[in-house]
């Protein structure tokens, strides 16, 4: 029988139409099939940073393909977090990325080119890392309690640094002074600058990441009167929360983890997900070290939380008054 038939011309025309019209990621190998980009919208060296690094060496060794790390920061991680949501969503440019530029950046910049509530996909949430409260030693206080009224006693004294208007380190500070009527002066900086004059004593206290700090807290050079978080922090688990101190409620911190542009393909989002999932235990030890407590768990867990943050940073942002451009 003749295989070139008007009918089987018509079949294999028919197959190829269907094979064209779907999309691209269904016609390629499974993902990853070539080096995958990971953006952090923060410089080299910060806890985003570290994160993405250490999850990304794993990614590499688990998926046999290298997860590479490209650091672009600036606007309070609004650079970044743009350039990743204008991307092709094929899972090869991702971003790992933190609270400021997805939580509080919508609420705080008076325009942004991009919603990244919108225009990014949460994957799966790598680590919740707590503030922890942190004064120089010269300030004699050895509990929360402590260090209120002796900021009320010396409001001349009460100043406090955080890494830039609108970050987790300045509305920690102004939550604080507002539930407590402590009159501080706030003292913006531009990233590590505050925790150096911290060091030197020229600012008395402020809300600090963890793995920002933690090794000044074993050295001496600082004292933690209490983490931000609403459990200890495995890694400090002798320093109390605030809220066990007399505040309920009070919890501010940084998290991270995955993000992908809007339409990634479900499988990716699946792959993915999975993949760091399967990573953190190996990391565990290395993230509770350096200050970071390991969450995990699914893309829907992942984004409910988001939302929440979201809503709970948008009206402290407003609250304070807090803008940026």
């Amino acid at each position: 029988m003749d295989s070139n038939t008007p009918l089987k011309r018509r079949t294999v025309l028919a197959g190829a139409a269907a094979f064209a019209a779907l999309p691209a990621w269904a016609q390629q190998e499974p993902w990853p099939a070539k080096p995958v980009r990971v953006v952090v919208a923060f410089t080299a060296g910060g806890t985003t940073d570290i994160l993405a690094r250490a999850v990304s060496q794993k990614l590499t060794e688990r998926l046999k393909q290298t997860f590479i790390i490209d650091n672009k920061p600036g606007a309070g991680g609004n650079i970044g977090t743009e350039m990743v949501a204008r991307a092709t969503p094929d899972g090869y440019t991702l971003i790992v990325n933190s609270v400021g530029p997805i939580a509080v950046n919508p609420t705080l910049y008076t325009k942004l080119n991009i919603n990244p509530l919108v225009d990014l996909v949460p994957v799966v949430q790598i680590a919740d890392v707590p503030n922890v409260l942190v004064v120089h030693p010269s300030v004699p206080a050895k509990t929360i309690e402590e260090f209120v009224a002796y900021a009320k006693a010396h409001p001349d004294k009460a100043n406090y640094g955080s890494t830039g208007i609108g970050t987790s380190s300045h509305l920690s500070g102004y939550m604080l002074a507002k539930r407590t009527g402590m009159q501080v002066t706030h003292v913006p900086y531009k990233g590590a600058d505050a925790l150096k004059d911290l060091l030197a004593g020229r600012i008395q206290f402020m809300f600090a990441t963890i793995p920002s700090v933690i090794q000044h807290i074993h050295s001496g050079g600082l004292r933690a009167l209490a983490v931000s978080s609403t459990k200890r922090s495995r890694s400090m688990p002798d320093v109390p929360t605030v809220e066990e101190r007399g505040f309920p409620g009070f919890e501010a911190g940084s998290w991270f983890g995955f993000f992908a542009p809007k339409g990634t393909p479900d499988a990716v989002i699946a792959t993915l997900n999975k993949a760091v999932n399967e990573s953190i235990p190996s990391l565990e030890a290395q993230m509770i070290r350096e200050g970071a407590d390991p969450v995990g768990g699914s893309p829907e867990q992942f984004r409910q939380f988001v939302m929440k943050e979201y809503e709970k940073w948008k009206a402290v942002v407003r609250e304070s008054g807090a803008t940026a451009t």
